[in-house]
């Protein structure tokens, strides 16, 4: 039998509250280091407490998203969610349908190449081919993602979206890129007009030293 109180916990916890607190768990363990992390750790950073993380984390772990290491007792996203996250990211085909484009352009011009693809207000790296210098970018690894407007490739993106599109990003983003030191609204909307006037996005922000590159986008299927 449950009680009024038990029962109301189990309204609120398998509402919408409970996703966004499966996803900042899932985000949590996202950024952790390679070896996972522990309860108190993650709960600490999610800003919940330890029995409820811990609840979550059991949730997880029955659908197969995480799991635990059984000699330290950290917290890891297992392979399946990985496995999941790659097929997500298939969106369209739009991977297969550039990999032999990417790969190609890579080895000729002796340089890395990275795919992006816009989700929401941001911009996530699909998929990447190295070049023979290890180099940094702004959304790291293949799934890591950054605002709309922070560096050449989600620029670039950025500066193609439909007209309605792209202010309503630009309102939303603006906070966002001031952490980076990179724009006001007047210098971003300027450089979105260069990069729509000459077809690319080539500006060297200077946030990362000593990198530069140059993005292009595929206007169509």
């Amino acid at each position: 039998m449950i009680n009024s109180i038990d029962r109301n916990k189990t309204i609120k916890e398998t509402g919408v509250g409970a996703v966004s607190r499966l996803f900042a768990v899932l985000r949590c363990l996202g950024d952790c280091p390679e070896g996972g992390e522990r309860v108190t750790q993650l709960a600490q950073q999610i800003g919940l407490s330890q029995p409820t993380t811990h609840r979550l984390l059991r949730s997880l772990m029955d659908e197969g998203m995480v799991e635990q290491d059984a000699r330290s007792k950290r917290y890891r996203l297992s392979l399946e969610f990985f496995a999941l996250a790659a097929r997500a990211g298939q969106s369209g085909n739009l991977r297969d349908v550039v990999r032999p484009s990417l790969l190609r352009l890579s080895a000729s011009l002796g340089d890395s190449l990275f795919l992006l693809a816009r989700s929401g207000f941001d911009a996530v790296c699909l998929d990447r081919s190295e070049g023979p210098y290890p180099i940094r970018t702004f959304t790291g690894d293949i799934g890591g993602s950054v605002a709309l407007g922070v560096g050449q490739g989600s620029l670039a993106i950025l500066a193609f979206l439909p007209e309605e599109e792209r202010d309503a990003v630009i309102g939303y983003n603006l906070p966002r890129l001031r952490d980076f030191h990179l724009y006001d609204e007047v210098m971003l909307r300027s450089e979105i007009e260069s990069v729509r006037r000459l077809g690319y996005a080539s500006r060297n922000t200077g946030v990362l030293e000593g990198m530069a590159g140059l993005a292009v986008p595929i206007l169509d299927r």
